[in-house]
C-alpha cells in the first residue's frame, strides 16, 4: 500500500507520523496523481500546529509535482502519463500517491523538472500575485520584501528585478544576505544588525516605498507601516513570527492613508482561468531563465518532521523539497 504523512492531533513535528493509506479510483473531475517530488513550505507548520485549522486527522501539504496515473469522468485536459505539478491542491501533498481535484493540476513544460515544479509552485505562484496582482510593480519602483532569502523572496527577487524594480531585502544573516544579494536584491538588510525602517528611509531618501511585501508578521507589521509612502500597500502574506496585534485603523490615516491586505494563493487562484494565467506567467519566466528556481534542501519525504524542524529553526533557504 502506498504512503503518506498525516497527523492526529495539532502539535510540533513529532505529532507527524508515516502511515499506510488507501487510495482509490478518481471520481468526476479528479485525477489520481503518483508524486515524484513534494514541496516543503511554512504554511505546512501552521497547518500542523493548528493555526490553520483543519479536521483531524488529516493530510499535510499543498505543492507537488509527479505523474497522472488516472482521469476521472468529465476530465478532458489531462490523460494517463501527463507530467504535472500544482500549488494550491487540497492538504494531503505528502502522499507517495493522491487523489485529488485535477482543475488544482497544472501540465508541467519540458524545461521544467519534476524537482524544480515542486519546489516552485506554491511559492512562484505567491510571488506571481504579489508582483503582478495584488500591487503590480512597475519599472522605476522600489519596493520591500521580507524575508529575502525565502523561498518565495529569492523567486520575487529575481522576477522583480527583471520588471525593472530597486529590491529592498531583509534578512537574518550575514549569509542569508548574500544569497539575497546573487538573486536580484539591490540592498539587503540584516535586521540583526540594524534597523530596516531607518535603513529604508535612507536607502529612498526619505521618500519611502509604496508597498512591503511581508511574510514575517508580529515582529516586522508596525515596522513595515512605517516604511510606506502615502497610499501605501502592506500586503501581509504569512506570520512566520507569529500573527501581529490586533490593529487601531486610526494609524492607517495617521501614517499616510495606507492600505493592509491579507492575500492568499487560494484566493487568487481560486478561478481556473487565474490559475492558469498566472502558471504560464510563472512557467515563461523560469524556462527562460529570468527566474532561476534552486532547491536547497532535500529530506524523504519520511523524514518530514525533521525538515519541518530545520525550517522553523530558519536553518533552511530558498527551496525545500521531498524526495518520494
Amino acid at each position: 500500500m502506498p504512503h503518506a504523512i498525516r497527523f492526529h492531533q495539532n502539535g510540533g513535528p513529532e505529532v507527524l507520523k508515516w502511515e499506510e493509506v488507501q487510495v482509490g479510483k478518481p471520481g468526476p473531475g479528479e485525477a489520481r496523481v503518483r508524486h515524484t517530488a513534494v514541496g516543503l513550505n511554512f504554511m505546512d507548520i501552521y497547518n500542523r500546529t493548528g493555526i490553520y485549522p483543519s479536521p483531524l486527522p488529516s493530510g499535510l501539504g499543498a505543492e507537488g509535482a509527479g505523474v497522472v496515473e488516472e482521469v476521472g469522468p468529465g476530465v478532458s485536459d489531462l490523460k494517463a502519463g501527463d507530467r504535472v505539478a500544482y500549488g494550491n491542491g487540497p492538504l494531503g501533498a505528502y502522499s507517495e500517491i493522491r487523489v485529488m481535484p485535477a482543475d488544482r493540476l497544472l501540465a508541467l513544460p519540458k524545461g521544467i523538472d519534476d524537482k524544480t515544479a515542486a519546489a516552485m509552485m506554491l511559492k512562484g505562484l505567491t510571488a506571481q500575485y504579489l508582483l503582478r496582482r495584488t500591487y503590480r510593480v512597475k519599472p522605476g519602483d522600489t519596493i520591500l520584501f521580507h524575508a529575502a532569502a525565502g523561498g518565495v523572496g529569492l523567486i520575487a527577487g529575481q522576477w522583480a528585478k527583471h520588471l525593472g524594480v530597486t529590491v529592498i531585502g531583509t534578512v537574518s544573516s550575514d549569509d542569508k544576505a548574500k544569497l539575497a544579494k546573487a538573486h536580484g536584491y539591490d540592498h539587503v538588510i540584516n535586521y540583526t544588525k540594524e534597523d530596516f525602517q531607518k535603513r529604508v528611509v535612507e536607502i529612498t531618501g526619505g521618500k519611502k516605498v509604496p508597498v512591503v511585501y511581508d511574510s514575517v508578521g508580529k515582529d516586522t507589521f508596525m515596522k513595515s507601516l512605517d516604511c510606506l509612502a502615502p497610499f501605501g500597500v502592506c500586503a501581509l502574506f504569512g506570520a512566520s513570527s507569529g500573527a501581529p496585534e490586533p490593529l487601531n485603523l486610526g494609524l492607517l490615516s495617521q501614517k499616510g492613508s495606507l492600505y493592509v491586505t491579507r492575500p492568499t494563493l487560494n484566493t487568487y487562484a481560486a478561478k481556473r482561468e487565474d490559475l492558469v494565467a498566472g502558471a504560464k506567467e510563472l512557467f515563461d519566466v523560469v524556462v527562460k531563465g529570468v527566474v532561476k528556481i534552486e532547491v536547497n534542501q532535500t529530506y524523504p519525504l519520511q523524514d518530514a518532521a525533521k525538515a519541518h524542524t530545520d525550517l522553523a529553526a530558519r536553518k533552511t533557504t530558498g527551496s525545500t523539497v521531498f524526495t518520494v
